[in-house]
C-alpha cells in the first residue's frame, strides 16, 4: 500500500521539515567514482598493507608464542604454511578495509551495489556452481596434453595433513571471495570505466594469473590454466555485469579441485599431484 501525502494538508508543528539549500549556495555534486587517482592511491596502498600485516603477524606471533609454547624461531616462519596463510589473511583484512571505505565512505555508495555483488535466484547459483564444477574437471584433464615442469612452489606447502587442511580452508572459504572482490570487483570497475568492457576482461585475467604465478613458477602449464581460469571468471563477470557469478564460478571451481584432492591423496596424506587453486 502507498500513502500519499495531501498537498493541501498543512504541516503538524513540531513535525522536521526537510532541509532546504542556502541561498545562493549549489548543492555538492555526487563525487566521481573509479577515478585513474583512486587507482594509483589503492596501488600504492599495497605495498603498505603488506609491510603492515607483515609486522603484525611477525609481532603477534612473538606476543603469542610464550604463552601457547610455540618454539619456532620467527626467521624460520617464512616456511611455515600456517604462518603464511596467516601472514596473507591479515592482508587481505587490510584490503578489505581500504575496498569498503573507499566504497561507502568517499563514494558515498553501498557496498555490495557499488562492487556490483548482486542476489541470484536459486537456479542461477545452481547453473553457476555447477558450471564451476565443470570447469574444474576441465582443467584436470588438460594439463596431461601440455609440456609439463614437475615441482613448483606450491607444492611444497602441502608438506602435511594440517598444512594441507589449512590451505583448503583459506582456499574455499576465503580466497574466492578476496580474488573475486578485488579483480572482477573493484579492479574491473576502474578498468572497465577507462578501457572498456574488453580491456576490463583481458587486464583482471592477465592480473589473476599473474597473482599466481609465484605459487606455480616455472610449471608454464599450471600458469596457462590458471589464465584461462581468470578469463571465464572475468568473462562471467562481463557477461552478466555482476561479480556474483563469478565468485559462485571461483567457489565451485576450488571447492571441487580441494574435495577431489582429498579423494586422491588418501585424506591429505600422500599428494601426487596438486591442482591449480
Amino acid at each position: 500500500m502507498i500513502f500519499q501525502q495531501d498537498p493541501d494538508h498543512e504541516k503538524t508543528p513540531g513535525t522536521l521539515a526537510e532541509p532546504q539549500p542556502v541561498p545562493g549556495t549549489n548543492p555538492r555534486p555526487p563525487r566521481e567514482t573509479w577515478r585513474l587517482r583512486d587507482l594509483l592511491l589503492f596501488i600504492l596502498f599495497i605495498p603498505v598493507a603488506l609491510v603492515v600485516a607483515n609486522l603484525a603477524a611477525a609481532i603477534g606471533y612473538a606476543v603469542l608464542a610464550p604463552i601457547v609454547g610455540w618454539t619456532t624461531p620467527i626467521y624460520r616462519l617464512q616456511k611455515n604454511v600456517i604462518f603464511l596463510l596467516t601472514l596473507q589473511f591479515i592482508f587481505y583484512i587490510f584490503l578489505f578495509v581500504y575496498i569498503y571505505f573507499l566504497v561507502t565512505v568517499y563514494y558515498h555508495k553501498p557496498f555490495w551495489e557499488g562492487l556490483r555483488w548482486e542476489k541470484l535466484s536459486g537456479h542461477n547459483v545452481l547453473r553457476f556452481f555447477l558450471g564451476g564444477t565443470a570447469l574444474s574437471l576441465v582443467v584436470m584433464i588438460i594439463p596431461p596434453f601440455l609440456p609439463e615442469k614437475k615441482g613448483f612452489p606450491l607444492e611444497k606447502l602441502f608438506s602435511s595433513p594440517s598444512s594441507a587442511y589449512a590451505i583448503a580452508v583459506f582456499a574455499v572459504l576465503i580466497a574466492p571471495f578476496m580474488e573475486e572482490l578485488l579483480f572482477r570487483g573493484l579492479l574491473f570497475a576502474f578498468f572497465e570505466k577507462h578501457g572498456g568492457l574488453t580491456f576490463a576482461v583481458a587486464a583482471t585475467a592477465l592480473l589473476f594469473a599473474g597473482l599466481h604465478i609465484p605459487e606455480y613458477w616455472g610449471a608454464w602449464d599450471h600458469v596457462i590454466m590458471i589464465l584461462i581460469v581468470g578469463l571465464i571468471l572475468s568473462l562471467a563477470r562481463g557477461i552478466t555485469r555482476s561479480v556474483t557469478p563469478s565468485y559462485i564460478l571461483h567457489l565451485a571451481y576450488n571447492g571441487t579441485l580441494i574435495f577431489l584432492l582429498y579423494i586422491q591423496t588418501q585424506h591429505f596424506q600422500k599428494f601426487p599431484h596438486i591442482p591449480h587453486v
